[in-house]
């Protein structure tokens, strides 16, 4: 498995350009970067390098009282350091929605942040952060999906409540008649 998972990272790097949008598949979501040439990448990543190895911080992932965390690094890496045995894909598919900037751009946007910077899972992530240098808008599909289901999910627990309310009320108002 180690041998097909690197061989599959090989051909992509041999495929990358300069300003493309890498996604790191993590499980349950994915880790996201820029390529900049020469086998490097620009990401945000934890202190801990939380995201990178799928371990994190769970204290970290919303902002209290609208102040976000300073536990974030942009930085420059090594794309081998960063893939941590992950099938690696080129994923520039908000090209689709978003113009893409000049490569110059993104890769000068990716690099003008460098350092610490803040974090916020639902509004400042990796995904987040990669989309602007490329698009210079900050959108993370993964968090709208995210949203989106729990909207769902709320509503649909919601309604079941409701209905089970109403028909313990239509069955109480029942038994009360006889």
């Amino acid at each position: 498995m180690a041998l097909k998972v690197r061989t599959h990272n090989m051909t992509l790097l041999e495929e990358l350009e300069e300003g493309d949008m890498i996604e790191f598949p993590r499980g349950a979501y994915s880790h996201w970067a820029v390529y900049i040439g020469n086998e490097e990448v620009v990401h945000l990543a934890g202190d801990e390098d939380d995201g990178i190895d799928g371990q994190f911080d769970s204290t970290h992932l919303f902002t209290i009282s609208g102040q976000r965390f300073t536990k974030a690094l942009v930085k420059v890496e090594n794309f081998w350091n960063v893939v941590a045995g992950s099938f690696a894909k080129k994923n520039n598919e908000k090209d689709k929605k978003y113009k893409p900037l000049t490569k110059v751009e993104i890769v000068q946007n990716a690099l003008s942040k460098l350092g610490s910077i803040g974090y916020n899972v639902l509004f400042e992530n990796c995904e987040h952060f990669a989309a602007w240098c490329r698009y210079g808008v900050k959108k993370s599909d993964q968090v709208d999906n995210f949203l989106t289901a729990f909207a769902l999910g709320t509503a649909a627990a919601a309604t079941v409540g409701l209905l089970y309310g109403i028909s313990k009320s239509s069955k109480s108002k029942k038994e009360d008649k006889l």
